[in-house]
């Protein structure tokens, strides 16, 4: 379940989207597994894409740009999440190339004061047929053009 953010101008590049932690996502010591993480980019992900006509819904694609594999997941862990309930998750786009792009993400706090883990994930759109790297579409780049993180200026 994803909720909206109540000020979306939060933050300053990205989106935030809420994702809830449920009791069954907890380990024994009551904080967050560490596998869950995973999980809940990717529903947050997948919340923020969809409601821009990207998804895959009744087993089938809105769009090609949705079938895409992930190259390459990281994360470092800052603080437990030691509750149920909504937690923050910021994402946005470090790259977003040919085939390719690498989001960065922050878990935080409903407040934004505490970072629990960041990270980053890659992933490289397919061609379903080849399973071969594909270029993105304009209607997929029209979308990542909006997480796109801006470059830094030279000082």
């Amino acid at each position: 379940m994803s909720h909206a953010l109540a000020t979306p101008s939060a933050v300053e590049y990205g989106h935030v989207e809420h994702v809830s932690v449920y009791f069954d996502d907890l380990d024994a010591l009551g904080i967050l597994h560490n596998s869950r993480y995973a999980v809940l980019l990717e529903r947050a992900l997948t919340a923020y894409w969809a409601e821009r006509g990207v998804s895959y819904q009744g087993g089938q694609r809105s769009a090609p740009d949705t079938f895409h594999a992930v190259r390459e997941f990281t994360i470092t862990y800052r603080a437990p999440i030691a509750a149920t309930g909504p937690v923050a998750v910021h994402f946005w786009l470090e790259h977003f190339g040919t085939s390719s792009a690498e989001y960065a993400y922050q878990f935080r706090s409903l407040d934004g004061s505490i970072v629990h883990a960041e990270g980053r994930r890659a992933i490289v759109r397919l061609d379903p047929a080849t399973l071969r790297p594909t270029p993105w579409t304009e209607t997929g780049r029209a979308v990542a053009a909006n997480l796109l993180r801006p470059a830094p200026t030279p000082a």
